[in-house]
């Protein structure tokens, strides 16, 4: 009884192995590696675009000094909502919005090659303290800048893995 079920279990997980047969990840298509590191990132103003350029310069490795064959241009749109009020009717808790319309253009010609938009919340406590407060509200900027980051850069991994390869 023991034997036929070994065999058995051994049988159902040969064959969902092989169902995983033709599964290429998206980083092992051929360009895309190799595509991402040379999308040069563009600030937008204020330390929300500064913090964004950081996170996407990491997500992409982009290497300075080498030729980039795309730009990104970044657009930041950030708004602060009060979320949680005291009984005192002061804000103690936040929701901060990033909203960012990105485009990739071509660094030789400057066509638009992809676009899109890219939005993320994230709550943060505000404290008392003012020091508390502004610590509170600069780490939710740099959650929100983070996860942009990533969604762009999935985004963009995923465009270059769907393109042919040059």
């Amino acid at each position: 009884m023991n034997r036929t079920l070994a065999a058995a279990a051994l049988a159902l997980s040969t064959l969902a192995l092989s169902a995983c047969a033709g599964f290429t990840p998206l980083y092992g298509r051929p360009g895309v590696g190799g595509g991402l590191s040379s999308i040069e990132t563009v600030a937008a103003q204020g330390r929300g675009g500064y913090l964004l350029r950081e996170q996407l310069d990491d997500a992409l490795a982009h290497r300075q000094g080498s030729p980039a064959a795309y730009k990104l241009m970044l657009s930041v749109n950030e708004q602060r909502f009060a979320r949680g009020v005291r009984l005192d009717n002061t804000a103690n808790r936040y929701e901060l919005r990033m909203s960012v319309n990105w485009r990739l253009l071509d660094a030789k010609t400057g066509v638009e090659a992809h676009k899109g938009l890219t939005e993320v919340s994230v709550t943060y406590d505000s404290a008392d303290q003012p020091y508390a407060a502004i610590a509170a509200q600069n780490d939710g900027q740099e959650r929100a800048a983070a996860e942009v980051a990533r969604k762009i850069q999935l985004d963009l991994a995923t465009w270059l893995a769907g393109r042919k390869p040059a």
